[in-house]
């Protein structure tokens, strides 16, 4: 092979010396701008063609590099030199070098600071913050998320929510700039990144967050993947600047719980939003009112569970504690890191022993100055009595119907019935694969359009005590699969008036906001999907402890949230203390939180009364109790 020639050995250095970016080709602009100048003003200077000035004096080699400089920038003040002929051509020729090298090299700055505006509007550059929220992709959960965590830190001044996602910086800020226009004192920062890419998780500062919330991706195939593999990249990432990391997951499979669990360890909190919408959705269809009280407790605008030390209580029972606060409600302990929600009345407090409280505001946490009345002659004795079989109607299918049906096996009682109606194919097989599986229950499917009115008519509706419907989550968007929930309880309702017929219905709703439309068909309850895990991700993502205690709240083991007959705890119709109710649900080792007075869209739901209130109940209101049964 021929040795290169030296053009062609200068070629490559030059190519090797353009390839190092923009900033060398300013440098090598601005060399040659000085180049220019330098030699005009030493052409000039060497040859002594500039005219005198005043005084009989030619300018010095100083002046002529200014006045050359100006000239190559400015093309315009060669137009008013005065000379000899190769005076004026020495200055067109650096004016005529300044129009292509100087230009040039104002050009390429202009572009690189264009360049650099553009990667800054798209988000690129490392957030520079501390003890901040850092959200992982982006989903329809996001914007409830940050409303709810604006609201959380609105007593403290607000905070910063750092959200990173493979989505295009300006889109995100409008998103959420049009869907939480109140951020309450918070800042919401947007970057654009991969949240599985090391050196683009880097981006988010995620050693520095207090807490990081790891979504699906929305419109990804695989949601679950995307979340183990953020999950692995923040544990194998830099080590978190303060203990361990508080990272919360988002994820939709039961199956994927445990490789998730297996990469983050103790530094990971799993929500499985199927699992949690499924409980969520049987405890609702089965003691109407129910949603009610879970969105209250998920959301910060009303009541929140806190957790309290109280050294001055150390000794005492949990039975003798329930009352002891004037605006909160105790209804566990926490001990040795383990939440123990409605634990044996017996449990004594001890020294470290942090008390489970429903209160408004952390801040409103005081104890009584004096116990509230309690009427012992009110209180009704008695157990409730025992359910006997119950047939379901789940109208409607999604993959969160399998989980539902299995919820539902553990609360029936022995010879009970569901009936799954849908025109899912998904729904066929999945009934299939539970024949002769449930403990409790008998399930049978019906293959049909659930907007059908002679399908509808022929099921006998009034023969069950309980029916759901289920959004097309699956194979329909939002908004068409909610139009045609609002069909299916249009014709539900008209049923039950035209019929004089009563059953109970609760509806799964994607979008809030056709919760509103959905009103007017008089359902007993709804249940939004994606709100309900929003808030729950939200409550987690501001305190790690409470996964265990939603998590023993929402299942079907363990102590939950129930709405019972109040007839059954005082006599109907006396005024009592609340004080007087929590003490009649004490014996029953249960623990009162709450009541719901009256019936339909007219009905008071109150959580966390106060224990020296006045309560006035009818027979068929209702007392919010934690049971276990």
């Amino acid at each position: 092979m021929n040795e290169p020639s030296l053009r062609e050995r200068l070629a490559y250095r030059f190519d090797n010396f353009m390839s190092r970016g923009p900033g060398a080709l300013v440098f090598a602009l601005l060399a040659a701008s000085l180049t220019i100048v330098l030699i005009g003003a030493a052409l000039i200077w060497v040859t002594g063609v500039a005219p005198e000035a005043e005084g009989g004096e030619r300018p010095g080699f100083v002046t002529l590099v200014w006045m050359s400089a100006m000239r190559a920038m400015d093309a315009g003040t060669v137009g008013g030199d005065d000379g000899s002929k190769l005076y004026l051509f020495f200055w067109f020729l650096v004016t005529i070098g300044g129009i292509l090298v100087v230009s040039a090299f104002i050009g390429v700055l202009t572009s690189g600071l264009d360049s650099k505006l553009a990667d800054l509007r798209r988000g690129r550059s490392r957030v520079i913050e501390r003890n901040h929220v850092l959200i992982l992709g982006w989903s329809p959960h996001l914007p409830t998320i940050v409303r709810e965590l604006a609201i959380d830190a609105e007593s403290e001044g607000g905070r910063t929510i750092v959200v990173l996602a493979d989505r295009d910086k300006v889109e995100m800020d409008e998103t959420i700039a049009t869907k939480v226009p109140r951020l309450l004192g918070s800042r919401v920062v947007c970057r654009s990144g991969n949240p599985i890419d090391l050196d683009d998780l880097e981006i988010g500062s995620p050693q520095h967050a207090e807490a990081v919330v790891v979504l699906g991706s929305e419109g990804s195939i695989d949601p679950d993947a995307g979340v183990i593999k953020a999950v692995l990249a923040l544990v194998a990432h830099k080590p978190k600047a303060s203990g361990k990391y508080h990272i919360v997951a988002e994820i939709r499979d039961p199956k994927n719980r445990t490789p998730c669990r297996m990469v983050g360890k103790d530094q990971v909190e799993i929500v499985v939003a199927s699992e949690v919408i499924a409980r969520i959705a049987v405890q609702t269809s089965r003691q109407s009112g129910l949603s009610a009280i879970y969105q209250d407790l998920l959301d910060f605008d009303g009541d929140e569970i806190y957790f309290r030390e109280e050294p001055s209580l150390v000794g005492r029972t949990l039975g003798d504690c329930l009352a002891a606060y004037e605006d909160a409600t105790v209804i566990g302990i926490a001990k040795a890191g383990r939440a123990l929600v409605n634990p044996p009345m017996t449990t004594a407090i001890e020294a470290g022993d942090r008390l489970i409280v429903i209160a408004e505001d952390d801040s409103k946490i005081t104890l009584a100055s004096t116990a509230a009345p309690v009427d012992a002659s009110a209180i009704v004795s008695g157990d409730a009595a025992p359910r006997g079989p119950e047939r379901t109607l789940i109208l409607g299918w999604n993959a969160r119907g399998a989980h539902i049906i299995r919820e539902l096996d553990h609360y029936g009682a022995k010879g009970s019935e569901i009936t799954v109606v849908a025109s899912d194919e998904a729904a066929r097989a999945a009934v299939a694969a539970f024949e002769g599986k449930l403990q409790n229950h008998a399930v049978r499917f019906v293959s049909g359009d659930t907007t059908d009115r002679t399908l509808l008519d022929s099921l006998e509706v009034a023969r069950f005590q309980h029916v759901l419907t289920l959004a097309y989550a699956d194979r329909l968007g939002a908004e068409e699969a909610d139009a045609l929930t609002l069909v299916t309880l249009l014709h539900l309702r008209d049923i039950e008036e035209k019929h004089g017929e009563s059953f109970s219905i609760v509806s799964e709703m994607l979008d809030s906001r056709n919760q509103k439309l959905a009103e007017i068909t008089k359902a007993d309850d709804f249940i939004v999907s994606d709100n309900l895990i929003s808030l729950l991700l939200a409550q987690v993502a501001g305190n790690k402890a409470l996964a265990e205690v939603f998590e023993d709240l929402f299942d079907a083991d363990g102590s939950e949230v129930y709405l019972k007959d109040a007839a059954g705890y005082v006599q109907p119709s006396r005024p009592v203390s609340f004080a007087t109710l929590i003490a009649a649900a004490k014996r029953r080792n249960e623990i009162a939180i709450g009541y719901i007075s009256g019936a339909g869209p007219d009905r008071t739901v109150k959580l966390n009364p106060r224990p020296a209130d006045q309560v006035t109940l009818a027979a068929d209101d209702r007392l919010v109790v934690i049971a276990e049964s």
